[in-house]
């Protein structure tokens, strides 16, 4: 935590998230942390509300989550072992839920690439393949990343206990690749965004065409009551 300048984690949020938020209707984000020990017990947990709120995860856009973010990291101690299968499971219960094609999930989870749980989370994505949700994940820090390039699956299809994943739901990058040696965080913030977020459009569309869900029409150009609508060239 650096008063003067974001750190890893808060710039691949920021930069991810002010994108990816655009396509979100209400703006309302669920957040999740692992890998703490929480109040007021010291119970260690990897699936609990950044807000503090376990009724309520949801934070107001990505300024709400960033604010979270910074809250939590006050009070929890961060703690090992570090497990994915919990928040991987979190948002594929609520995916299972929504087969009809009006909802697509996108879990960002951003870690500094340790993962203590491995076979549980080749299970948890091979599970969540056949669901609407791509998972992102960004490595933060100088560690191996062994394992989360093996999560994403790209060179050989993710598998578990013989099963392979239907299709590809990962997308991993390391952070350190993205930082620009001049310091000019912006451009560093855009290059991060843009591969973070190239395959999504097509693991969005691999699952309504393998559903067969043909998209909505429309709806009608948004207009504010009582505005006239006024086009600039």
């Amino acid at each position: 935590m650096s008063p003067y300048q974001l750190n890893a984690y808060a710039m691949a949020l920021k930069a991810v998230g002010e994108i990816i938020q655009d396509y979100d209707s209400d703006k309302m984000f669920p957040a999740l942390g692992f890998g703490a020990k929480l109040p007021p017990d010291g119970r260690i947990s990897h699936e609990f509300a950044l807000n503090g709120n376990p009724q309520n995860p949801y934070c107001a856009g990505i300024d709400g989550v960033m604010e979270a973010y910074y809250q939590s990291l006050k009070s929890v101690q961060l703690y090992g072992p570090t497990n994915f299968s919990p928040v991987v499971n979190h948002v594929a219960r609520y995916a299972a839920s929504v087969k009809d094609g009006s909802q697509y999930f996108v879990l960002l989870i951003i870690t500094d690439g340790v993962i203590s749980d491995m076979a549980q989370t080749k299970e948890s994505i091979v599970n969540a393949s056949c669901l609407p949700m791509s998972i992102i994940i960004v490595g933060v820090g100088p560690a191996e990343f062994d394992a989360m390039i093996e999560l994403d699956g790209d060179e050989v299809r993710i598998s578990s206990r013989g099963r392979y994943a239907e299709r590809d739901i990962v997308q991993f990058v390391p952070f350190r690749d993205y930082i620009d040696r001049t310091g000019n965080h912006i451009l560093s913030m855009a290059r991060l965004a843009k591969d973070v977020l190239a395959e999504i459009p097509d693991q969005f569309l691999s699952y309504m065409r393998t559903r067969g869900i043909k998209p909505a029409p429309a709806p009608p150009p948004y207009t504010p009551l009582g505005q006239p609508l006024q086009t600039q060239i």
